[in-house]
């Protein structure tokens, strides 16, 4: 065993070494690499603007890419179209359907007495024009979904930004114009029957 009072007789490691400058991979120890080793097969042309010794600046400027395809609109207008079918339409027929099922049924909705069941029956009368509402609006809601998908597509791709925002929004109010069509054309019906 040592004595701690003791110095230890072995030396202490010498300190390191300073580090050596960075160099590139072109300087030694590597050098540049060797011709031949970066030669085409025999036979092989290299396309335009990538011929020329390696390391070599190309013979295309940046500046003479190609332009990317201009994308089209079609997308977007096709989405507007879409939605201003399904609110204007639909709401216009729900207009005449509700109309004339106020006109219709007027009479027997205001003459019974108003009880917690509602008897269909009263709808007897006017089912065709029932018929056309309930078409509206399950047309309305296919077509108007159909242009709320569309339009967000369009959005994203940038191909008709600006319509299919357009749709976006109409779709998305299409509900609501035909809850209120409905509503008012049914009321001015019952009150003309």
């Amino acid at each position: 065993m040592s004595d701690p009072s003791q110095p230890s007789a072995t030396p202490a490691p010498p300190p390191p070494a300073p580090p050596q400058t960075w160099a590139p991979p072109g300087a030694a120890p590597f050098g540049p690499p060797p011709a031949s080793a970066y030669a085409p097969p025999p036979g092989y042309a290299p396309p335009a603007g990538f011929g020329g010794t390696p390391g070599a600046a190309p013979a295309i400027s940046p500046s003479a890419a190609p332009e990317p395809a201009r994308r089209r609109g079609t997308l977007g207008l096709v989405a507007l179209g879409l939605a201003l079918i399904a609110t204007v339409g639909a709401s216009l027929l729900a207009a005449v359907a509700a109309f004339n099922i106020g006109l219709g049924a007027g009479r027997e909705i205001s003459a019974r007495t108003a009880t917690g069941d509602f008897d269909w029956s009263i709808l007897s009368p006017v089912r065709d024009w029932v018929l056309m509402g309930e078409i509206a609006f399950w047309a309305g809601t296919a077509l108007g979904l159909w242009a709320l998908i569309q339009g967000v597509v369009a959005i994203v791709t940038s191909r008709g930004r600006g319509a299919g925002i357009a749709a976006v929004i109409i779709a998305a109010l299409g509900p609501i114009a035909y809850g209120a069509v409905a509503q008012g054309f049914l009321t001015a019906g019952l009150a003309a029957g």
